[in-house]
């Protein structure tokens, strides 16, 4: 969420940051429509403010007349403090309303973008940032798409999926449960080896917590919701590990905080069908492991490369072709003030895959969850965050069959055999 003073302060950059998201001029409204609401709530405060000093006044007053014997003269004045209590109760409704009145205009303005977010409308005006320099895989004649493949070597079931729960929902089963399972641990324990924390978060999360990382009100039509228990199926760890840092203050020395944590993940992915999301391309259970990082506001950008360049070293370990793609603003997350996708080639499908966001969100999100640290000074300010994939296995998994088979059978590559117990599939 951004914050009011910074829209006040700096009007420009806010509405330039949201025509580079391309919001209409009709959208833009939105920031006078901030501006007058804060203009609401600040009036009613200065009002109920002078109220409660009023009537502090007249209570000290009350008692030096009771201690003067001047009873009558008290009795005047409580009568008076009696209807500034009705007056105050009215002003602390009216100020509620106001402060519900900002704070709903607010949720539904995005992340002001990074000045060194391109221009662009959507996912064909993301830049390149670095590409794969590397012999791309030469397959075999009769090579598979991985929907294929993992029919053909028994490694998920799609089938059995429908039949438990429905589309979307695979069952993973012998080396391909290994794999998943090898998969997971390769990462978790290269992420440890790189300073993060292992967390291991709930699954289930409250509406707070998916507010406060911008699921909500951005994204409740692809969050699955127990609605009897009014909780939400996590979409990703991002989720709950971000949040355990809500309504913290920070030792400014404890920065960075790294953490990471391996969940399964649950998207319901409305209205996604078609030849691009068949087999693993897209699925609404999911496993990923992810990265998080609280840090301070003038070291968040070289923290956001750290990142890069940390999931590139688990792509190059994984030998998988590679991309990373610098967002543009009309196709950047809700939250987010820059981002970079990786993605993965995919040999049979000939195309590139989405593997990996990652992201700063400067201080949206810990606006939204008072995500704060104190400085040397003894000033408390809003930290930064950033997230990243590291990584999500089913694309993963999808290029790493395809890229990866021979006549004989699909090699593992070297990095992954410690954990998956055996060389090749097949």
């Amino acid at each position: 969420m951004l914050q009011v003073k910074n829209i006040r302060e700096d009007k420009k950059r806010i509405v330039n940051g949201l025509r580079k998201r391309n919001w209409s001029a009709q959208q833009i409204r939105v920031v006078d429509n901030i501006l007058r609401a804060d203009d609401e709530r600040r009036s009613t405060q200065k009002k109920l403010d002078d109220l409660l000093a009023e009537n502090k006044r007249l209570s000290a007053q009350i008692g030096q007349l009771m201690g003067q014997g001047k009873k009558e003269e008290a009795e005047a004045l409580k009568a008076q403090v009696t209807a500034l209590k009705d007056q105050t109760k009215q002003l602390e409704d009216q100020f509620d309303s106001a402060k519900k009145a900002l704070d709903d205009l607010l949720y539904s303005v995005p992340n002001c973008p990074h000045k060194s977010v391109p221009k662009g409308a959507g996912a064909d005006d993301n830049k390149v940032h670095r590409a794969w320099d590397k012999p791309f895989p030469t397959l075999p004649a009769d090579a598979l798409p991985h929907w294929d493949l993992i029919k053909k070597y028994n490694l998920i079931d799609f089938d059995l999926g429908v039949k438990l729960t429905g589309a979307g929902f695979p069952v993973y089963r012998g080396q391909g449960a290994k794999l998943q399972r090898a998969l997971i641990q390769f990462f978790l324990d290269e992420n440890i080896k790189a300073g993060y924390e292992e967390i291991l978060p709930p699954l289930l999360v409250n509406e707070d917590t998916a507010r406060g990382t911008g699921q909500l009100p951005d994204k409740e039509a692809q969050m699955y919701t127990c609605e009897r228990d009014n909780l939400y199926l996590i979409p990703t760890a991002e989720v709950p590990v971000t949040n355990i840092l809500r309504d913290a203050i920070i030792p400014e020395k404890d920065l960075p905080l790294r953490m990471t944590a391996y969940t399964p993940c649950f998207r319901r992915e409305a209205g996604a069908w078609g030849a691009h999301v068949r087999g693993l391309n897209r699925v609404h259970q999911f496993d990923k492991v992810e990265i998080v990082q609280i840090e301070h506001p003038e070291r968040s950008y070289p923290a956001l490369m750290q990142m890069l360049r940390h999931v590139q070293r688990l792509m190059t370990k994984l030998e998988l072709p590679y991309r990373i793609l610098l967002l543009c603003g009309g196709d950047m997350g809700f939250a987010s003030a820059k981002t970079f996708d990786f993605e993965v080639w995919s040999a049979a499908q000939q195309r590139w895959l989405e593997v990996s966001s990652v992201s700063n969100f400067e201080t949206f999100q810990s606006n939204r969850m008072q995500l704060r640290f104190r400085d040397a000074d003894n000033r408390i300010q809003l930290a930064h965050t950033l997230n990243g994939s590291s990584l999500a296995l089913p694309r993963i998994v999808a290029a790493l069959l395809e890229n990866n088979q021979t006549t004989e059978g699909i090699r593992i590559p070297k990095a992954l055999q410690k954990y998956t117990g055996f060389k090749m599939i097949g």
